[in-house]
């Protein structure tokens, strides 16, 4: 499907990859898509104004968000005007992993193998648009085109999930998985804090005075996901730090963040302990745990105070996973009902870290390359850091962690391919032989993602 082209083994290896189904077990896709089934608006709400890959390039080169119809209200900005804006700097994307994902959409998903042009652009537009009117790109349509055996979505903790119980409700045969995302939650400095604690409060019909009915509070809704189809949680944090505080301690902290009394150092100390604390239940309920870290959420304040969050101007920062994890790990790591999946953004610590760890601890396993290093050389560099110290088998195979719809099946198709280069470049090395590294593929482009997330066919 992509332009990423293979020869000799690696496309013998490739080939019994290109149709295997697609396990996509972290995104952000929105699960009201599926549960109403309504075409999507337009082609520039389908390709531009969810992608944060594509705006904030855009963004780089002066466009303004407005423009984009980016925090504007719905039909206020004519999508037509968009799409010829994008279609106008199409150029900036020459060498990135978006200018792959988004062509082959053009090209898989709607025939079009024309390059997008200036010229060109609202011929492409009007194409796109009445494809998108038809039956067969209605969402439920499209994700049994696109062959996804599973979609997991990511729900703050007081979702109401509504939607996924509407999926279930209708019959529709589509496997579309809520996950349970804690963040305002759990972290004091998160604005949404108290908000979100009262919601917490309200929706488990709890009285949330005290850190115990608090944690029951969690606990509930951890179930109420688990009941839903969740098998796994997710976590972003900045600096990572998962403390274990003594009881008494973690209580006097909560009292304080309810109260808004909290200061910054102990609001991160109580995040680092409810980390802790999410893990120990996820040894109790089974939900995989995933951990981001490393990433300056929202660094762009004059973008975060008119737009919002999570507008394109997110970071990489360094990580010390070893220190980081160390609280968590001393409590939960050699527990046999836990899996802990790592996401980084700090590359330097594959080798050096995060890759000896997950060869140690029975819990751990390395996410695939995530954010700004889903790409072929970021692949690449992961398979060449990891692969000595942690093995294969220590990976948990690959998720897409996309809000573009259309370009999962191109995000999975450029996992495989590279999973093809890979090894038969350690074939052709003479590490293994052709018979493993044909198992290898297929587990690191299916298996190792279905068993990760436990997310066998029920």
């Amino acid at each position: 499907m992509t332009e990423l082209a293979l020869t000799g083994l690696a496309a013998e290896l490739y080939a019994p990859l290109r149709d295997l189904p697609i396990v996509s077990p972290h995104g952000h896709c929105d699960p009201v898509w599926f549960a109403q089934n309504t075409p999507f608006a337009d082609p520039a709400a389908l390709i531009i104004t969810p992608d944060h890959y594509v705006f904030r390039m855009l963004y780089s080169q002066g466009v303004s968000l407005d423009a984009l119809g980016i925090g504007q209200p719905a039909g206020s900005t004519d999508p037509r005007k968009v799409f010829q804006i994008f279609a106008d700097n199409w150029h900036l994307f020459l060498g990135t992993p978006s200018r792959l994902w988004i062509a082959d959409m053009l090209r898989g998903g709607f025939g079009i193998t024309d390059a997008l042009t200036s010229a060109n652009a609202m011929d492409i537009y009007d194409r796109i648009d009445a494809a998108l009117k038809t039956d067969a790109f209605r969402p439920r349509a499209l994700f049994e085109t696109m062959n996804l055996e599973v979609l997991a979505t990511t729900d703050a903790a007081t979702d109401p999930l509504t939607h996924h119980q509407a999926i279930l409700d209708s019959g529709w045969r589509g496997r579309v998985v809520p996950t349970f995302r804690p963040d305002a939650v759990l972290d004091p400095s998160d604005p949404r804090f108290a908000a979100e604690l009262t919601t917490l409060a309200q929706i488990t019909d709890t009285d949330i005075t005290t850190f115990e009915a608090y944690l029951n509070a969690l606990r509930a809704r951890r179930a109420f996901f688990k009941d839903l189809g969740a098998t796994a949680t997710d976590h972003a944090i900045e600096t990572l730090q998962t403390d274990l505080c003594a009881p008494r301690f973690a209580a006097e902290l909560f009292d304080k963040a309810r109260k808004g009394e909290i200061d910054e150092y102990e609001a991160a100390l109580f995040h680092g302990h409810m980390l802790t604390e999410m893990a120990q239940m996820s040894c109790e309920d089974g939900l995989v745990m995933q951990l981001h870290a490393g990433s300056r959420r929202n660094s762009n304040p004059a973008i975060f105070d008119t737009y919002g969050r999570d507008m394109g101007a997110d970071i990489p920062v360094a990580t010390d996973w070893v220190r980081g994890l160390e609280g968590l790990l001393n409590r939960c790591g050699n527990n046999p009902n836990f899996t802990l999946i790592a996401f980084t953004l700090d590359e330097t610590t594959y080798a050096r870290e995060l890759a000896p760890m997950a060869g140690h601890w029975p819990c751990l396993k390395i996410g695939p390359p995530w954010w700004f290093h889903d790409s072929v050389a970021g692949i690449a560099r992961y398979f060449d850091q990891v692969v000595e110290t942690a093995g294969y088998q220590n990976l948990a195979g690959f998720n897409d962690d996309t809000r573009a719809f259309m370009s999962i099946p191109a995000r999975h198709d450029v996992w495989r391919r590279c999973v093809a280069l890979h090894l038969a470049g350690q074939v052709e090395r003479g590490f293994f032989g052709k018979e493993d590294a044909a198992a290898l593929a297929r587990q690191l482009s299916y298996d190792l993602a279905r068993d990760s997330y436990n997310l066998l066919l029920p």
